[in-house]
C-alpha cells in the first residue's frame, strides 16, 4: 500500500509524515519547535527562535537570483486537538493516525493537521531543495496560532527581510485570499451557589453527539448544528415542563470550534422520568429534521446515572438556559464587498461548569471582516448575559487583513496560474483569522497573500486533505517562486 510518505510531490508529502509523528497542540509546540529549528540548522541555514516561539530560518537566493525580492513563507506549526469521545488519543504524546482514504488523506477518529502541516511542509520543502530557482527566502513558523495568535502577536519588527508574505494557511486550492476577517473572544462566568436535590428525584444524563462540528469561521455558513444549543434548547422545555433540575454541563472545548458534543447531569422527578424521556425524543426528532441536510448523525441520549450531589441554584439555572437561548450564534451578516463570504459571525463555543469554583464558564469567538460589526455584536453578546447576571471581559483581539486589489504578488501569481493551469484563480477573502492582518502591523512594506491545498472540515476529527490540489499546490509554488519580480 502507498504510504504518505511516498505520495506525489514527496518533496511535501515526507516533511508532512514527519509531522504526523511529533505531537503539537496548541500551548504544547516545544517538540515540533525544535524538530523546526533542527530542520534549519541541518541544513546550514540561519536558524533562530524568538522568545514568543515562532522559528525563522533563511535561505540564500539560489545563483542569478538574487535580485529578486525576499519572500517570507509562513505558517503556524500548532494544530487543533480535537477527537471523538469514543477514540483514546493523547494529542501531547500521540502520533496522528494518518491514512489514505481514497483521493483524500485523514485521520482516525482525530484532527489532521493539515491545517496548517501541509503549507509547513511544502515550506519546509523549499528550504530543502536544492533544485528550485528561488530568490532570498525565509520562512517564519508561528506559535500558538490556533488558540490566541500569540507567536503573530508576539513577532517583533526588524527580524525579517523579505518584502513578501505567502501565507500558506488558506484551504481551497485555485483561490487566492488577499483579506480576511478579525477576531475577539467574549469570556463569559456565572457564579452559583449549590442547591439541595428534593427528595424523590434521580439523576439522568443527557448526551448530544455526532455533530460535524468544524472551523467556526470556515464553515460557520453551512448552517452545522451547535450541540450546547441543542442541549439547552432541551433543558429550556424541561425545567419550565417538568421541573427538571441541572447540577453540570460540559459542552464544547475549544474557541474556534463549531461544539461537536455536549453532556450534562440533571436531576428528574422520578414519577416524571418518562416524560422527560418522551419529551427529549419529540425534541430531538424536531432538530434532526431541521438539520437533516447537515447533521444526518446526530445523536440525542438520556440515560439514568447517579444522583448528583448537589445541583446549580434555581435562579443561577433560570438564567443560563434564558442566556444561551437568546445568545447570538451562527452567521450575522453576509458581506456586501464579496459575493459568498461571510462578514459577522459568532460561535458559542464552550459551556462548562466546574464544581470546585462553583462557576459556568462560556466562550464565543467573534470573527468580523467589518471592525465596528464586531463591536456591536460583543455589546449583544456582554447585554444578554449582563441581564441574566452573569460577568463578561473581552479579550484576543486582532485585526482584520483589509484587501489591496493592487497587491502586485496578487498579479504574478495570477498570472503564473492561468499561464500553467489555463485560467485565473478566484481572488478571495476568508472567514477567518488568517496571521496576516497581525503580521502586517509590524512589517507594514510586506505585500501579502494566502493560498493553499483543498483542505476540508479543520479542526474536526473529519479533517482531510486532498491529494491531488498538494500536487497542483507546489507546482504553483515552484512557478510563483522562479517568478518572483526584481527588488
Amino acid at each position: 500500500m502507498t504510504q504518505i510518505k511516498d505520495i506525489q510531490p514527496t518533496e511535501v508529502w515526507s516533511i508532512f509524515d514527519e509531522m504526523l509523528q511529533i505531537p503539537r497542540p496548541s500551548n504544547h509546540e516545544d517538540k515540533i519547535q525544535d524538530w523546526a529549528v533542527n530542520f534549519g540548522k541541518k541544513l546550514g541555514f540561519k536558524t533562530v527562535k524568538d522568545e514568543v516561539g515562532n522559528v525563522i530560518i533563511k535561505k540564500p537566493a539560489t545563483p542569478g537570483m538574487e535580485n529578486r525580492k525576499g519572500v517570507v513563507f509562513q505558517g503556524h506549526l500548532d494544530m487543533v486537538p480535537q477527537k471523538n469521545s469514543d477514540k483514546n488519543h493523547d494529542f501531547k504524546t500521540d502520533p496522528i493516525e494518518a491514512f489514505i482514504d481514497g483521493d483524500w488523506v485523514t485521520a482516525n477518529g482525530t484532527t489532521l493537521g493539515a491545517d496548517n502541516g501541509i503549507g509547513v511542509s511544502s515550506a519546509m520543502a523549499v528550504l530543502a531543495s536544492k533544485t528550485l530557482k528561488h530568490g532570498p527566502v525565509e520562512v517564519l513558523l508561528t506559535a500558538t496560532e490556533e488558540t490566541g495568535m500569540d507567536g503573530a502577536n508576539g513577532l517583533k519588527g526588524g527580524l525579517l527581510e523579505g518584502d513578501i508574505l505567502i501565507n500558506t494557511d488558506s484551504e481551497d486550492e485555485g483561490e487566492l485570499y488577499v483579506g480576511c476577517a478579525g477576531g475577539e473572544d467574549a469570556n463569559i462566568s456565572f457564579s452559583y451557589s449549590e442547591a439541595e436535590i428534593p427528595n424523590g428525584f434521580i439523576g439522568m444524563k443527557l448526551s448530544i453527539t455526532g455533530l460535524k462540528g468544524g472551523h467556526s469561521g470556515i464553515d460557520i455558513p453551512l448552517g452545522r448544528g451547535n450541540s450546547n444549543k441543542i442541549f439547552f434548547r432541551i433543558l429550556n422545555d424541561a425545567s419550565k415542563k417538568l421541573g427538571v433540575r441541572l447540577a453540570s454541563v460540559d459542552g464544547g472545548s475549544l474557541r474556534n470550534a463549531i461544539p461537536r458534543e455536549t453532556f450534562g447531569v440533571v436531576a428528574v422527578e422520578e414519577a416524571k422520568v418518562a416524560d422527560f424521556i418522551a419529551m427529549v425524543d419529540d425534541i430531538a426528532d424536531a432538530v434532526k429534521k431541521e438539520l437533516s441536510a447537515t447533521e444526518p448523525f446526530m445523536e440525542v441520549l438520556v440515560e439514568e446515572t447517579d444522583l448528583p450531589a448537589n445541583l446549580i441554584d434555581e435562579k443561577t439555572e433560570a438564567n443560563l438556559i434564558a442566556a444561551i437561548i437568546a445568545c447570538p450564534n451562527g452567521v450575522i451578516r453576509m458581506s456586501n464587498s464579496m459575493e459568498g463570504l461571510v462578514e459577522t459571525s459568532t460561535n458559542l463555543a464552550i459551556v462548562k461548569s466546574d464544581a470546585s469554583t462553583k462557576t459556568i464558564g462560556c466562550s464565543c469567538l467573534m470573527r468580523s471582516s467589518v471592525d465596528t460589526a464586531k463591536t456591536e455584536l460583543a455589546t449583544r453578546i456582554k447585554a444578554v448575559f449582563n441581564l441574566a447576571g452573569a460577568n463578561v471581559t473581552f479579550t484576543g483581539a486582532y485585526p482584520g487583513w483589509k484587501p489591496n486589489m493592487d497587491s502586485p504578488i496578487l498579479k504574478v501569481m495570477q498570472d503564473v496560474y492561468n499561464n500553467k493551469f489555463g485560467k485565473v484563480p478566484e481572488t478571495m477573502g476568508i472567514h477567518a483569522g488568517l496571521e496576516c492582518g497581525i503580521l502586517g502591523t509590524n512589517y507594514p512594506n510586506w505585500d501579502m497573500i494566502s493560498f493553499g491545498p483543498t483542505i476540508r472540515f479543520p479542526h474536526s476529527p473529519d479533517e482531510k486533505v486532498n491529494i491531488a490540489t498538494v500536487q497542483k499546490y507546489w507546482d504553483f509554488l515552484v512557478a510563483t517562486l522562479e517568478n518572483i519580480p526584481e527588488k
